[in-house]
């Protein structure tokens, strides 16, 4: 057990073999063997320095887009708290800390003028966001992206900008087990009351789209590319994911107390006795019936970690 490991000294909090479901919008998961609430940055350095063991590291936000598996984590979960939230509006240029809510990004933004409102619907936080290049209304983070301050397994701490770190869709280069903790964005200068505007507007689309009350990791699956594999724009290849799970007769398929959500179909909910296993488990069959039915494999959106 890890408990019997030496580890460093640090000012933060270590807290052994908590469960992990806390942590997650889905409510479902296994322990963690160990996580780490780092005091600052310093805190967070000197224990990725010091820390010899060859467990791999697993930097947690608000576990907005993650389903923990029930057998838990063996990894050490790094979890910012306070001392990563932090927001600075500078002209046009807004530094977030990595543990900060998008959402209160694109609000603070917007009082300063400055628009990043497609983040306010977007759920989790700033770490997560940039890890998997969020985004939504036609925009994403790579769109604002400035540069990124990291810190890898070693201890190293590494500042990235727009030409060292690559973007794809759902994805970046940021690399494995690295620690992001702060982020610098630039947006467009707007006048605040259109942004909040546009902002509620957004909030009140999502809310009547989308399961937004129900336990949920946001969308499940990615969009399919737009191209057949000749190459060519492929109409069916670029249909939205909801579509052809809808397409599939799948709109509100359980499996134990996991469902895919009746008002969005690429949503899939934990009706309140879900575990990590049924939610993966009905994942799955739904990859297997689209693909039977199109011939297109969807891919996962969601994060899946741990032991079964």
């Amino acid at each position: 057990m890890i408990q019997s490991e030496r580890l460093p000294d640090v000012r933060g909090t270590y807290v052994f073999d908590r469960s992990l479901s806390a942590f997650t919008w889905m409510r479902v998961g296994g322990p963690a063997d160990v996580c780490f609430l780092p005091a600052d940055l310093d805190d967070l350095v000197h224990f990725l320095r010091t820390y010899c063991s060859g467990r791999r590291v697993f930097p947690l936000g608000v576990g907005s887009n993650l389903i923990v598996r029930d057998g838990g984590l063996n990894d050490v979960v790094i979890r910012l708290g306070k001392g990563f939230n932090h927001i600075r509006v500078q002209g046009q240029t807004v530094v977030a800390g990595a543990g900060a809510l998008t959402r209160r990004v694109a609000q603070e933004a917007a009082l300063h003028g400055v628009d990043l409102a497609f983040f306010r619907t977007i759920p989790g936080t700033v770490g997560g966001a940039l890890k998997m290049n969020a985004g939504c209304y036609g925009r994403y983070c790579s769109d604002v992206f400035q540069s990124a301050t990291i810190v890898l397994r070693s201890g190293s701490v590494v500042t990235l900008d727009d030409r060292q770190l690559t973007f794809n869709y759902r994805q970046s280069s940021v690399p494995d087990e690295a620690t992001i903790v702060e982020v610098t964005f630039r947006g467009e200068a707007a006048a605040p009351d259109c942004l909040r505007m546009r902002m509620e507007e957004q909030r009140m689309k999502r809310n009547a789209t989308q399961p937004i009350q129900e336990r949920s990791a946001g969308s499940t699956f990615r969009n399919p590319a737009g191209f057949s594999s000749t190459g060519r724009r492929d109409d069916i290849h670029d249909r939205k994911a909801w579509k052809l799970i809808d397409d599939a007769g799948l709109r509100g398929a359980t499996r134990g107390g996991a469902q895919i959500s009746p008002l969005h179909p690429n949503f899939l909910i934990n009706t309140g006795t879900a575990t990590a296993y049924d939610l993966e488990c009905l994942g799955e069959d739904v990859r297997k019936k689209v693909c039977d039915v199109t011939g297109i494999m969807l891919e996962w959106e969601i994060l899946r970690v741990g032991q079964n």
